[in-house]
């Protein structure tokens, strides 16, 4: 009989997820669905002056509104569109009209 190799052994002892992507669902349907918050003008002005003060290569956490509900996303911009009112955040694209904080 032919010995196993380390990598093949180890293999067998993997867990099974027989229901991949079920517990994502799960988690989606747990989610909270909101509104978009309207911004007051203070706030709305503070949110402005540090948007013109991103620039590419900077470490950002940002709360925005995504289709029903806010995230929250943490990393390096990697991208500033001016034309499409766009911020990436390493390959996440927000529109900075859904920008809820920059902190």
């Amino acid at each position: 009989m032919e010995k196993m190799s380390k990598e093949n052994r180890a293999k067998q002892f993997m867990p099974f997820n027989a229901l991949r992507g079920y517990y994502d669902l799960i988690k989606e349907k747990q989610r909270i669905k909101t509104d978009k918050k309207e911004l007051s003008q203070d706030k709305a002005d503070m949110l402005s002056y540090k948007i013109n003060n991103l620039q590419k290569g900077m470490m950002v956490k940002i709360v925005y509104y995504n289709i029903d509900h806010y995230d929250t996303i943490e990393g390096l911009v990697s991208k500033i569109d001016s034309t499409y009112k766009t911020i990436s955040i390493v390959k996440t694209k927000i529109n900075i009209d859904d920008i809820y904080d920059i902190l």
